[in-house]
């Protein structure tokens, strides 16, 4: 049960104060111990539909459509008293529902186990010590730390707000931020008029604050709404949609030859009954209707492969959508480099001084030459949100990375930054966004008075001061050198300004800062990869175009004739050839999502990256939005189909692989399943035109399904990436599950396997032999030697070796085994209507059979000399 406030008056009614002591709590937060007592009544989380039940699954197994024509002849063979044929469809229906059951069990604890990873979190305070907790642990009474970009945990009356703003549109539909202050509302105000509270689910715009919370769960105001929603489904994906819509009309396709076959079956004498019974089986048999489930369970499977590799799919469809990205748009910091900060260089008066050290540790080196640059320092370390501490192994930040490591360069100058701050504590504040591009803070100076300090960005700072004194030609080799530019300015004023916009008149240049933030070891290679692949790589960042540039040329991804377009570019309309950019400086988050859009226009495919809350449109709008896990705010997280554990740019091209390698597997089953139903469909209709009466009973014909259409199909869902995967260009998003050779594939495979099964019926109905059973056991083997050779289009059964798919090849043997109990069992002799073969007989049909896998591999050796290899299987 979830606790909340005790109701004298509602939250936002009260003064702050009150709100705490009601709940046992202050500003310095609930202790460990009282957290953990509080949280056993209950988690933050809102209400979730119970997983299906047992029976719940069976019963949506047993409503497919190829199920209940099966069903429906398991009771047609009982009436007629066909007691072997109706065992065998009761085997057939209980084999398919069983795995049917078990893939959906398993995808369901691949998404759940991924839902996990990808949990939000919160910034808390407790015992007075900041902290990090999922954010289902929660409790009423905590004290939320809100910083632009959070998604807030559960409902909280603020306690301090410093120009905060937040997204409340999801509870209110005001598509402006709510401006929040600390001043109680009236107790009948409505969600918007609460400007004392924020609401769990809302995104925190720009600001700060903390607030204790007073609800969470479902008595939170968003608990609240999601009981009135119950959904218990979810949306199947564009692929799983396509599949059905194309395995409607080869359903309609076979039932249509299937009809052909009972025709002539009864043209020829056979009792209506008995072909009634045949074609119906036939139906079943040709149609791969375990497809649906087999796609679910490799996009399951796959992003659970995904996030060992540090990618959480958020979406299953965003898996198969990454197998045909054209276009990754990457941003430059945290996820090319190696996003931990280190300030090296600083710039003042013409003169260079120096910094060395290891991460954000504010120990190292530090060389002045003479220079006095205190005022400079001590600047930075005031107008500075971050707090470095050391977590027992190393030094870590709190807040921006960037401030951590101006931090670290005040420790490494020889100054205590927490004394700086309490000599000169802050007492008022503009701060950072991205239009200013910069942050002023303003701190009550010991002897009276105020100063005034200022950094951002060389362009935003530098126009307010009267004279930069070459410092715009120092910002400019700084940023040749791949060094990120801040520039610090400050004042001293008797008061304050009535109006806080006035802060930044008449400021005065302390200096250039220069950091450092060296690329990521693999990303070199990650853009290698993504060229070979026919993956175009683009960095978009907010960056100096010369920092942007040094960064892009160290990893390859800007070359000889490629340009660089700045914000300004696109401010202007002035387009932008995808053949030459490479690089977006200096862009504004609302440009980013016009390139997503011209690029999408273009008809690209597009992966983004992002890690703020200004991110989040774009990463909405991408084919495929990818947040950072480690640096990203929540709501770009939330916005995201993939999120990236490590924020690596080398995990996103592994992720593309693994989508291609899904889309592979698809239609790899596609060309096992439709070519032996194919096969099957052809045997019986032309079976007969070679005095073959009924070629396959119709328990003959089931138990070619059940041994080839299993444990096999699943298995190819399973198959290894090719090696090649990407070193091909990607797929057209626009292309069909049959283009690409697909079909073509299909139709030789098909007819291969009826035209060497129904040779040798022929020859084994003209010496005496049993030739029907001598017919199932070649059809079973070619179809199960097949599923070894599609493994590959490209390469040979030998070179593609059978330990890569274990599963395989132990299903191949299982069923074999399965096949020759068929043939020499004498309850499935029985069962089935076939007849004992011998081990002569056995040994024919596996020979024979093996002509269309032989005939495969020759036909992918031709091609691997000709084209290169088939893209269908």
């Amino acid at each position: 049960m979830t606790t909340t406030a005790r109701e004298l008056a509602p939250p936002w009614a009260r003064p702050a104060a009150e709100v705490c002591e009601e709940l046992g709590t202050g500003p310095g937060g609930l202790s460990e111990e009282e957290a953990a007592r509080r949280l056993a009544g209950g988690r933050n989380v809102l209400p979730r539909g119970s997983p299906p039940s047992l029976a719940a699954l069976v019963g949506g197994q047993l409503r497919d459509t190829f199920i209940r024509v099966l069903l429906a002849a398991g009771l047609l063979t009982l009436v007629i008293g066909d007691a072997s044929d109706t065992a065998v469809i009761g085997l057939v229906v209980a084999v398919n529902t069983a795995l049917g059951v078990r893939q959906e069990r398993q995808a369901q604890r691949a998404v759940d186990a991924l839902s996990s990873l990808a949990a939000p979190t919160a910034a808390l305070v407790r015992a007075g010590e900041p902290v990090t907790v999922p954010a289902e642990e929660v409790v009423v009474g905590d004290v939320l730390v809100l910083r632009a970009g959070d998604l807030v945990a559960a409902d909280a009356r603020l306690l301090t707000a410093v120009d905060l703003c937040a997204d409340e549109a999801a509870l209110t539909g005001e598509s402006a931020p709510a401006t929040k202050t600390e001043e109680p509302s009236a107790a009948d105000a409505l969600v918007a008029d609460r400007t004392c509270v924020v609401h769990a689910g809302t995104v925190v715009t720009q600001g700060r604050g903390t607030a204790v919370v007073v609800a969470t769960g479902p008595a939170s105001e968003v608990g609240r709404l999601a009981g009135l929603v119950a959904t218990t489904t979810s949306p199947r994906t564009p692929l799983q949609l396509r599949l059905d819509r194309f395995g409607r009309q080869v359903a309609l396709l076979v039932v249509g030859l299937c009809g052909l076959v009972l025709l002539i079956g009864v043209l020829r004498g056979e009792p209506l009954l008995t072909m009634t019974l045949a074609a119906i089986t036939l139906a079943v048999a040709a149609v791969p209707e375990s497809l649906p489930a087999v796609v679910a369970v490799s996009l399951a499977l796959a992003a659970k492969r995904m996030a060992a590799c540090s990618a959480v799919a958020r979406s299953l469809p965003a898996v198969e959508a990454l197998g045909a990205v054209t276009v990754i748009a990457a941003d430059k910091t945290g996820t090319l480099t190696e996003g931990r900060m280190s300030a090296r260089a600083v710039w003042a008066d013409g003169a260079t001084a120096t910094a060395t050290g290891e991460g954000y540790a504010p120990t190292g080196t530090w060389s002045a030459e003479g220079q006095d640059l205190t005022a400079l320092l001590e600047a930075v370390a005031l107008c500075n949100d971050a707090e470095l501490a050391y977590d027992g192994s190393d030094w870590v930040v709190t807040g921006d990375p960037l401030e951590g490591a101006l931090l670290a360069l005040v420790g490494r100058a020889g100054l205590d930054a927490a004394a700086v701050r309490a000599a000169a504590p802050r007492t008022a504040e503009l701060p950072f966004d991205h239009v200013r591009a910069r942050m002023t803070t303003a701190h009550a100076r010991p002897d009276g008075g105020f100063r005034v300090v200022c950094k951002g960005s060389p362009e935003s700072v530098l126009g307010l001061v009267e004279d930069p004194a070459g410092a715009a030609a120092a910002a400019a080799a700084m940023a040749e050198e791949g060094l990120r530019v801040l520039a610090v300015a400050a004042h001293d004023l008797p008061r304050l300004p009535e109006d806080l916009a006035d802060l930044d008149a008449g400021l005065e240049l302390l200096g250039l800062v220069g950091l450092h933030d060296p690329p990521r070891a693999a990303a070199a290679g990650a853009v290698r990869a993504c060229v070979e692949a026919g993956v175009v790589p683009l960095m978009i960042t907010g960056d100096h175009p010369r920092t942007a540039a040094a960064v892009a040329r160290r990893i390859g991804l800007l070359r000889d004739g490629d340009v660089v377009v700045t914000g300004a570019d696109l401010a202007q309309g002035r387009g932008f050839d995808l053949d030459h950019a490479r690089v977006f400086a200096r862009t504004a988050p609302e440009q980013k999502l016009g390139i997503v859009d011209e690029l999408r226009a273009a008809g690209h495919v597009v992966a983004m990256t992002g890690d703020g809350v200004n991110d989040a449109p774009a990463l909405r709008r991408a084919d495929v939005g990818v947040a950072m896990g480690r640096s990203g705010s929540e709501v770009a997280r939330q916005a995201a189909d993939l999120v990236l554990l490590d924020d690596d740019f080398a995990t996103i091209v592994e992720a593309v692989a693994e989508g291609r390698r899904v889309y592979d597997n698809i239609r790899r089953f596609l060309v096992y399943g439709l070519a032996g139903g194919a096969a099957e469909v052809l045997i019986m209709l032309v079976g007969p035109a070679l005095g073959m009466a009924l070629p396959l009973l119709p328990a003959q014909v089931l138990w070619v399904n059940l041994l080839t259409h299993g444990l096999p199909g699943v298995a190819l869902g399973t198959e290894p990436g090719e090696p090649d995967s990407l070193r091909r260009p990607p797929r057209d998003p626009a292309q069909g599950v049959l283009a690409a050779g697909v079909l073509p594939a299909i139709l030789g495979i098909g007819t291969t396997i009826a035209a060497v099964s129904l040779v040798l019926a022929e020859v084994a109905q003209h010496r005496g032999l049993p030739w029907q059973s001598m017919l199932l056991v070649t059809l079973t083997m070619q179809q199960l030697y097949v599923a070894l050779v599609l493994r590959s289009a490209r390469r040979s059964v030998v070179a593609t070796g059978l330990r890569g798919n274990p599963s395989l090849l132990l299903a191949v043997l299982l069923n074999v085994g399965l096949l020759v109990l068929a043939v020499q069992w004498g309850p499935l002799l029985e069962l089935l209507g076939t007849r004992q073969l011998t081990a002569g007989q056995l040994g024919a049909c596996s020979l024979v059979a093996l002509a269309t896998p032989v005939g495969i591999e020759v036909a992918k050796a031709v091609l691997r000399r000709t084209r290169g290899g088939v893209a269908a299987a």
